[in-house]
């Protein structure tokens, strides 16, 4: 007796369900199904999953780096294929100079470089000296290399200066110091002031002036850095970072 088969499309048995095209519209209406509870459940949930974050792209990426430029004081990033883990930064000519293992990516650049830039400006805020300490110095230097000078600076500034590295009005008595000496040696910061402080009574560059400069011990030595650091040959000393290893 041949066996009896159901007219239910649902059927298993049924001989159109065993067809490739039974197969396909199977397929097409689990498929279907599982779209719909999928969207119902988003509905339902969707107070309780947030939505994911867009991915960067690079347009994004770009208005990050132009951000990052508006907000942070002068900087240049300087990449080394020699370079592994290490990350160097220092202020080199009024410029802070970062530089970084070839193998980062632009994103890892974009979050390595305020952490070396708030290290170099950490290190220069300890190292920085007041408008007072500037005028204390002065003193300094007057009693030690001038003691015939009766004259004496009413105000001792730091100037934001790229031209110069001190000026002095010698009519009122005010010497403004560039701001790039702040971290400088000791010694060239001394030597510079120690030049200003002459002007106080000498205007000019003639030999009365280099006479008295010429007390200063470390004359020479100041001079020489002064030319280096404007050559771009001299700079703060270095923040150093390490990164973790690769990961295998």
């Amino acid at each position: 007796m041949a066996p009896q088969t159901s007219d239910n499309p649902d059927n298993p048995d049924n001989p159109e369900n065993s067809s490739p095209e039974a197969g396909q519209r199977n397929t097409e209406s689990s498929n279907f199904t599982g779209l719909v509870e999928n969207f119902i459940q988003g509905e339902i949930f969707a107070d309780i999953f947030p939505d994911m974050p867009a991915l960067k792209t690079k347009k994004s990426l770009k208005k990050e780096h132009e951000e990052l430029l508006s907000r942070l004081p002068e900087f240049r990033v300087i990449r080394s294929s020699r370079r592994k883990r290490t990350l160097h930064a220092y202020r080199q000519n009024g410029v802070i100079e970062i530089h970084i293992p070839d193998r980062l990516s632009r994103r890892q650049e974009f979050e390595v470089i305020p952490e070396m830039i708030d290290l170099v400006l950490k290190r220069e805020n300890r190292l920085r000296k007041s408008d007072g300490a500037l005028l204390e110095l002065s003193d300094l230097l007057l009693a030690d290399f001038l003691p015939e000078f009766n004259e004496r600076p009413i105000s001792v500034t730091w100037r934001v200066m790229r031209e110069r590295w001190g000026s002095c009005t010698t009519v009122d008595k005010t010497i403004r110091i560039s701001e790039r000496l702040n971290t400088a040696p000791d010694y060239a910061l001394r030597y510079v002031l120690f030049h200003e402080l002459i002007h106080l009574r000498i205007a000019g560059h003639g030999d009365d002036f280099h006479e008295l400069l010429a007390r200063y011990p470390d004359k020479d030595r100041a001079e020489a850095f002064l030319e280096g650091y404007e050559a771009g040959s001299a700079g703060s000393p270095e923040e150093i970072l390490e990164l973790p290893p690769i990961q295998a």
